[in-house]
């Protein structure tokens, strides 16, 4: 059964008594179900048209249902049990959240860091099925990391094909390399729906539903949500929340949009939701100069500069299922800031809420939510420096373990790392934000992210974190096409055992320091600060950073 609650308050309900109206007078939410593809503007008509598949796809994903569920009994009949699934942004986010949820087990390989991937071959490949999930299959994480992984199966004596399944577009040229190669399936997705929209198609369903989440009461609870949401009515929770994103405001007379959405989850059944909401605003809002930056903050956390005038706090709150869909006004007494969105329900209501309120919210913005023009920046950059490294322009600074460049400006300065970290501080612009970009083992060196708050406290601002090259599919998109306002701390390391990529001239190891580089060469381009730290040896460059950020308290 699906349910949702929404509760606004301060900037959030005034953005929403002021923009509703006009919505539903424009008949915004029945355009958008109908798949209207102007509700965008002229500049974003012809995207729009080939990226609305996902306010209607029940009917085509729910045939999905049954081949899942026979291909997860064929696999379990084998001793296969193991999904691991190569993908990036929507195509790993979405069954991520679906699987953590449900309690089952998933192995989301969404990373070049060769230790990570070491890590997920390193045992296991008995009972191992590999998810390829892309669009295209042209993504060079996807590309490599599918190649590592089947050159370990074959190693292991077992038909690496047979245990391969595909998620792509139909006539890809991944679909068309598949059915040469004989895989074990190939399910193709609705190709109108956008990467960070595929929660619902079978880049979501795939994944999750052969981990053995419940994927078809996931369907049930979106299209139940999705007749509230279709209406042109002002209690569409949608439509408030998306005003709420787009268009709050601070107090000042001339008003200046709160575009740091601080997330935190205060006992909230679905787990991770914080990180798809992430990659779906700012990858959607955060171009031409313009866009909401996501900041995900742990529940309790102290700084969450709720006094700020670009700030507002969403809380993911449980919600009892009997409770059913509802709008209220007024939050609970429990919100740490005047300024709050308050919202709670069963996944699939959760997923189809932000979606259509993203929708809404690139229309107060006046940008395409669709399209992601900067991702590809980094990206090109990449291939560059992959191509032809690029020669140093100036020797580190070396401090202990840890070498130090910065990019971008010439006001940051220092000779250790605690120096360099405080002068970073010191750039930050009234309205700015600091982003932690770590080029690392997510998985091993998880504790890292303990260093945000810790940031954020000596920062005086929000601050977010990101595992590359994760990221650069998620806030990645902001940090290029948002606001330029932004400070950047770049963490990468050497692995004490690099990865071949299979009949590619490049390792591992070198295309996650292309992939660093590349997007540290774009930041500073927009004339950001970026201090890079690469720690020459792991365990005491973390602990270095650690006692460095410690210092700035």
């Amino acid at each position: 059964m699906s349910s949702l609650s929404l509760s606004l308050r301060g900037a959030a309900r005034e953005a929403a008594d002021h923009h509703v109206p006009g919505l539903v007078d424009h008949e915004f939410a029945s355009r958008l179900a109908a798949q209207d593809h102007t509700l965008w503007g002229p500049a974003a008509e012809d995207e729009a048209s080939k990226r609305l598949g996902w306010v209607s796809l029940f009917e085509g994903s729910r045939p999905l249902l049954p081949r899942i569920t026979a291909l997860r009994e064929e696999l379990a009949a084998e001793g296969v049990d193991r999904v691991v699934l190569a993908g990036m942004g929507g195509s790993s986010l979405a069954p991520e959240v679906i699987c953590a949820t449900d309690g089952v087990e998933l192995t989301v390989l969404d990373s070049t860091d060769p230790q990570q991937v070491s890590a997920v071959i390193a045992e296991g490949l008995e009972r191992t099925v590999l998810v390829v999930s892309s669009k295209s299959g042209s993504t060079v994480e996807t590309d490599s990391q599918r190649r590592i992984v089947q050159q370990a199966l074959t190693k292991a004596g077992i038909d690496a094909q047979s245990r391969t399944v595909v998620v792509t577009d139909p006539g890809s040229p991944l679909a068309e390399q598949s059915a040469e190669a004989g895989v074990r399936a190939v399910f193709e997705a609705d190709p109108s729906v956008g990467g960070r929209y595929s929660a619902l198609t079978a880049f979501g369903l795939v994944p999750a539903g052969l981990a053995g989440a419940d994927v078809e009461a996931l369907l049930e609870e979106a299209e139940e949500t999705m007749a509230v949401l279709a209406e042109d009515d002002s209690s569409n929770p949608g439509l408030q929340l998306g005003s709420a994103i787009g268009g709050s405001l601070s107090e000042r007379p001339a008003g200046i949009l709160r575009n740091k959405l601080v997330i935190t989850d205060v006992g909230s059944p679905l787990v991770g939701l914080g990180a798809w909401i992430e990659q779906l605003i700012a990858e959607s809002t955060g171009k031409e100069g313009t866009g909401v930056l996501p900041v995900i903050v742990a529940d309790g956390e102290p700084e969450l500069h709720t006094d700020a005038d670009d700030v507002l706090i969403a809380e993911i709150i449980d919600v009892d299922a009997e409770d059913g869909a509802s709008v209220d006004g007024d939050a609970a007494d429990t919100v740490v800031s005047p300024h709050t969105v308050r919202t709670g329900g069963s996944l699939g209501a959760q997923f189809m809420l932000w979606e259509i309120a993203t929708a809404v919210a690139g229309s107060l913005l006046g940008i395409n939510p669709f399209d992601q023009p900067d991702v590809e920046s980094a990206k090109k950059a990449a291939r560059g420096l992959l191509n032809s490294p690029a020669p140093e322009t100036a020797e580190p600074v070396v401090d202990g373990a840890v070498e130090i460049r910065v990019s971008g400006t010439d006001k940051v300065t220092g000779s250790t790392v605690s120096e360099v970290l405080g002068s970073l501080l010191k750039q930050l612009p009234s309205d700015g934000y600091l982003a932690v970009m770590a080029y690392l083992d997510r998985i091993a060196e998880a504790h890292l992210e303990d260093l945000r708050p810790q940031l954020a406290a000596a920062a005086g601002r929000p601050t977010t974190f990101g595992w590359g090259p994760r990221f650069l599919h998620s806030t990645g998109q902001f940090h290029k096409g948002g606001p330029h306002v932004g400070v950047f701390l770049q963490i990468t390391a050497g692995a004490a055992e690099d990865l071949e990529v299979p009949e590619r001239p490049f390792t591992l190891g070198k295309l996650i320091a292309a992939q660093a580089d590349g997007d540290a060469q774009v930041l500073a381009g927009h004339g950001m600060p970026v201090v890079q730290l690469r720690l020459k040896d792991r365990a005491a460059g973390l602990q270095q950073l650690t006692d460095a950020v410690d210092s700035l308290s």
